[in-house]
Order: structure tokens, then sequence, then C-alpha cells
């Protein structure tokens, strides 16, 4: 019990350190897990041999994961992407994989152990590559859709590699070691990890003919789908009743475990039966319970996974090898890139969005971990590949950064050559222009042009200008921040400038340019946040519009009037606080230094403290103090 204790404090501590460390530093909590793992083991030496005893039972994270994608995954979503799941990711796995096992066999290995290798290095990081487009504002650019669509179908892809491995096991044994001999180890391994199915000795398919393998197979696919749709909901309703929330955790626990008991007590991996009751349930509406509830779960076991895997990493390989490993690990990049690209160009992906495609998803991912932790555990590759592969991976994750980095510098050398291509000539002007035309700038211009006032568009985005057209509005493909697009629009006559750029710096610097040149010019500026309104007002935009302020307002005023407020009197209270904030940010922006962060700026803070409290006073000697609940 002591050693447990003990064990369960250091991997708490390694993770509760490492993992917030890596996430500052933009590298992800994979990384941070791996590097938690690494510390603890090989650095340090504070876990030794239980490390492989507790990966399996770390392996349920993995288990649980795949349930969660399940429930986030409802048919008809599936069905509507079909085209590019079996199309674009498809053919991405598809094609990767023999790339890699191409390569592997090169190296003198099997058949068999190629295509391990291949299924395992096709995979990329979707917890490395999702973070990094969310914090740069690429998820919803043409390449970002095609990376996330490549992803999805990576992680669904998972589930039948995990089912389709251990077939693998039964092929030539024969193996050629990293000293040149022969190694006939290859089917021990599954007895040193616990693999497959050794040591479960209960089983409904021993003994049975190939044609009763598959009926029992059969039924417990069809007994998991049906227990999905028809038990479910009465189960949830009694335990509802019993007004317990800890039932509802106890209850999400026991259905993944009962699923993946029922498909190992059948030969299948327990993975593939959770993924489908997750798919299964993806319609429920006791869905976002059952996710919230394994959310946590899943989160520790699938970080105290990769810290297991950390800790198992073979530093004397590397050291040895680095040469070699690295040279693998680039290699691994190039062809995978190489394969990427090719589908850009034949699935009809430019510009920008093919090399963020080609380079987002080049790098090996975490899920290459678990199948190579999986597929030695299996038999069916040796340790020594294995531990291999485990480096390769690691490695092409720390090098991810780095694309992302030659993505940026791509994009910016294409912007400057191939902007005057690109754009249209603009041949219209008018009182106003409207610099950006998505969901903010597409309401305003139809306000305008509703009105009867002229507007000239301008959008960077092809597909935007495009979709717009098609609907009969005019607009001109063009970069708004570069000063010739500008000029030509009519930038010296217009009286009004509205930009609304998702881009926050790219509007700072257009506000900018447009003060300089027409002191004059009314600007209306759409602002991100408050702290881009500080920019914009330093910038010299007239007029800041925070892109959620007006909305926010609302549901508020909303809420005013369900907790008991009239409809004048909740009316009053959003009027009086859309005036103060109006005035409080205007001062505020006076304060507000760029180089300092708000919190380390004492007059700022003093001066925000003391209008929060203004505004309390004002609200509440409103006429009528609110009503609380």
């Amino acid at each position: 019990m002591e050693s447990f204790l003990y064990q369960a404090s250091i991997y708490l501590a390694a993770a509760v350190l490492a993992v917030p460390i890596a996430a500052r530093l933009g590298l992800g909590s994979v990384l941070g897990y791996l590097a938690a793992g690494i510390l603890i083991g090989p650095v340090l030496g504070l876990v030794g041999a239980e490390t492989e005893d507790l990966q399996h039972f770390a392996e349920f994270g993995v288990v649980m994961m795949l349930f969660i994608i399940g429930l986030e995954l409802e048919p008809r979503t599936l069905w509507d992407m079909r085209h590019k799941l079996l199309g674009l990711g498809g053919a991405q796995v598809a094609l990767s994989t023999l790339a890699m096992m191409g390569v592997a066999m090169a190296y003198n290995q099997s058949w068999s152990v190629a295509l391990a290798i291949g299924l395992t290095l096709a995979l990329s990081s979707t917890a490395i590559v999702l973070q990094t487009l969310t914090e740069k504002g690429l998820m919803k650019t043409g390449g970002g859709r095609s990376v996330f669509s490549v992803l999805l179908t990576q992680d669904i892809a998972v589930i039948p590699i995990l089912a389709f491995l251990p077939l693998l096991a039964v092929s030539v044994p024969v193996q050629i070691s990293a000293d040149g001999s022969i190694d006939r180890s290859h089917g021990d391994h599954a007895d040193e990890h616990g693999g497959g199915h050794a040591e479960f000795s209960l089983s409904l398919v021993d003994g049975l003919p190939g044609w009763g393998v598959t009926l029992v197979t059969i039924g417990a696919i069809v007994a998991v789908v049906l227990a999905g749709v028809f038990l479910t909901r009465p189960v949830f309703r009694f335990i509802h009743a019993a007004r317990l929330r800890e039932m509802y955790t106890a209850l999400a626990l026991l259905i993944v475990v009962s699923i993946s008991f029922l498909m190992m007590l059948v030969g299948l991996s327990p993975a593939l039966g959770a993924f489908l009751a997750g798919v299964v349930l993806a319609s429920s509406e006791f869905r976002h319970e059952l996710e919230t509830d394994l959310e946590p779960f899943k989160g520790l076991l699938l970080g105290l996974f990769f810290i297991t895997v950390g800790a198992g990493i073979n530093f004397i390989l590397l050291f040895d090898r680095w040469p070699a490993l690295l040279s693998m690990a680039i290699l691994v990049i190039l062809l995978k890139g190489l394969v990427l690209y090719c589908l850009a160009v034949a699935f009809r992906i430019k510009g920008r969005d093919r090399w963020l495609f080609t380079l987002g998803l080049a790098q090996a991912g975490e899920f290459g971990f678990v199948l190579a932790a999986f597929s030695v555990g299996q038999g069916v590759i040796p340790r020594y590949v294995g531990e291999t592969l485990l480096l390769v991976i690691a490695l092409t994750m720390l090098i991810s950064p780095l694309l992302f980095i030659l993505y940026e510098v791509i994009s910016r050398r294409m912007a400057e050559s191939k902007g005057d291509v690109e754009a249209d000539e603009i041949d219209d002007e008018g009182p106003v222009i409207i610099a950006g035309i998505g969901r903010f700038g597409q309401i305003v211009n139809r306000l305008l042009q509703g009105t009867g006032f002229k507007t000239v568009v301008l959008d960077h985005d092809m597909e935007t200008i495009a979709l717009m057209r098609r609907f009969g509005f005019k607009g001109f493909l063009g970069d708004p921040s570069r000063p010739d697009i500008l000029h030509a629009a009519g930038i010296d006559t217009a009286r009004i400038l509205v930009v609304a750029l998702d881009d926050p710096k790219a509007a700072i610097s257009l506000v900018t340019y447009a003060r300089k040149i027409r002191p004059d010019i009314h600007i209306i500026a759409r602002a991100y946040d408050r702290v881009h309104v500080y920019n914009l007002y330093q910038a010299g935009a007239d007029d800041i519009v925070r892109e959620m302020f007006d909305a926010s307002l609302r549901a508020g005023r909303y809420a005013l009037e369900n907790l008991g407020l009239s409809e004048y009197e909740a009316a009053e209270a959003e009027n009086l606080f859309y005036a103060h904030d109006r005035v409080a940010v205007r001062r505020l922006a006076e304060l507000y230094d760029p180089n300092v962060p708000t919190s380390k700026n004492d007059e700022y803070v003093a001066l925000a403290r003391e209008l929060e409290k203004d505004l309390e006073v004002s609200l509440s000697a409103r006429g009528e103090e609110p009503r609380r609940a």
C-alpha cells in the first residue's frame, strides 16, 4: 500500500509540475506528460519496473477517449462529412501507411511489422494540431477545415486499426534485430507485457469454430447497439430517481467498463466496443451528461498513459543512435508531407491552405504511442522496434511547432508575392468602404445597402467573395490592409471606413494607415476584446464595436426580465450599463500601455476598480434596487 501511494504521488506530482509548464510554452499537454514521464523515469529514476504494469491500467484512458470521441460523432454528422472523411482523410491514412510501410521494408522488416509501423506513423497529433490551429485562428480557414477532417478520420481509424493489429501477430515471427542478429522473441512480448488475452482466461470464443466466433462477435456488437438504443433511457431515469450526483458517474463508468469486458470476452478490442457505444449514444439526451462525467477520468488516465510512455523511453538507445533516430523523424515528416501535398493538389486545396494542410499534419501523433505500445504488447512488433518508434514519434512531435513557424513564413511570403496577381481590379467607388465581409461585415453591408447607400466591399478570401457574389452582392477580392488596394477602392474620397477584419493585428494596421492618410475620415472598427479596443483607439478609430458586446447586453437584459424586472426596468439597466461602459473604456484606453500587462499597471487597475464601484452604485440607485433571487 505504501509503495502504491508513493508511486501515485510521484506520477501526480510530475504531471502537476510538467504539464502547466509545457502548456505555457505552447507545447501542449501531451508533450508535458511525456516530459513528466522522462523526468521521473530515465532522468531521476524514481519509477522502475512497475511502469509496465501501470501502463496496462493507464491504457483504459485510451478506451475512455475513444468512447468520448464516439459521443461527439452523431451518425448524421458522420454521413454529412462522408466525402471528406472517406476521400481526403481515407486517402491520407492509406497512402501514408503504404509510404511508411515501404520504407520499413527497405530497413529489412517483414511485411507485417512494416504494416504495423506504417499504420502507427500515418496518424498525426490531434492534440498539438487542434490546439495550434485554435490559438492561431486558423480553424475556420479552408486549410484548417481540411486538417480537421483528416484528424477526425484518423481518430475514427484508430478503432479498426486496434482491432486489426492483433491479426498481424500470427505472421512470420522472425525479425532482424538492431545488431543484425535474428530475433525470434517476436511472440514472447505478449507474455512480457500482458498483451492480447493471454492473461484473461475467460472467453466466449474459446474452442468455437470459425463461424461460431463470427456469430458470437456479431451478437456482441448487436447487443451493444440495442442496449444503447433501448436500455440507457430507463436506466438513466432510474438513476435520476436516486438524486445522487455520484450515481451518474458510476453509471458512466459502468457503461464503459462493461462494454470493454464484453468485447474482451469475444476477442475484440475494448476500444472498438467503446467507440461503437459512443456513436450509438451520440444522439441521446444523456450524451452531455456522460461526456461530463467521464472527461476527468479520461484526462487523468490518458495523461497517466503518456507519462508511462515517457518513463519507458530508452534513452540509452536515443543517445547511442541519435543521428539515425533524428534522420528517421525527418524522413517521416518528409514522406508524410509529400503525401499530404499531393493530396492537397488532387483535392484542389490552394495557396496558404495547401501549406497549412501539408505542414500541419506532417508529424506523428499521440495515437502513435498508443498503437506502438499496443503492437509490442500484442507481439506484433519486437520490443526494440517499439522503442525506436516511440522515440521517432516523440521527435516528430517536438519538431511540430517548427513546422507551424515554417507555415507562417511561407504564408507571409505568399501574401507578398501573390497579392498583386490575386487581387481584383476595383472599378467602383462609394461613400463607405467595408474591409472584411465575414459575419460582422455582411450585416453592416446589408443594412447600408438596404437603406440605399453604396458600399465598396473588400475581402482577401476568395471563397467568401464568390459566395457573396452568388447571392447578388458585389465585392472585390483583395487584401484591405494593402495601400494600393485601399486607394483603388476610393479611400481618398470615402466618408466612412468600416474595419471588420478577423485578424486583430491587420485591423490595427489598417486603422493606423487610414488615419494617417485621411485624418478626416470616420473609422468604425470591430474589436475582438477590450485590449483590442484600446489598441484601435490609440490607432485612431472613431467608433469601436466589440463583436460580442451588444449580444451579451441583450442576453443580460433577458436574464433581468426573467428574474422579475419589468421590460422597462431591464432596458433601463441595459442602457445605463451601455453608457457607463462606453465612458469607462475610453478613460481606461487613455491609461492603457501595450508594453505593460494590465494586471501590473497600477493606475489602470485602480481606475478599473473605481469605475466598477461607480457602476454598481449607478445600477442600485436607478430607482429600484434590483431584486435578487
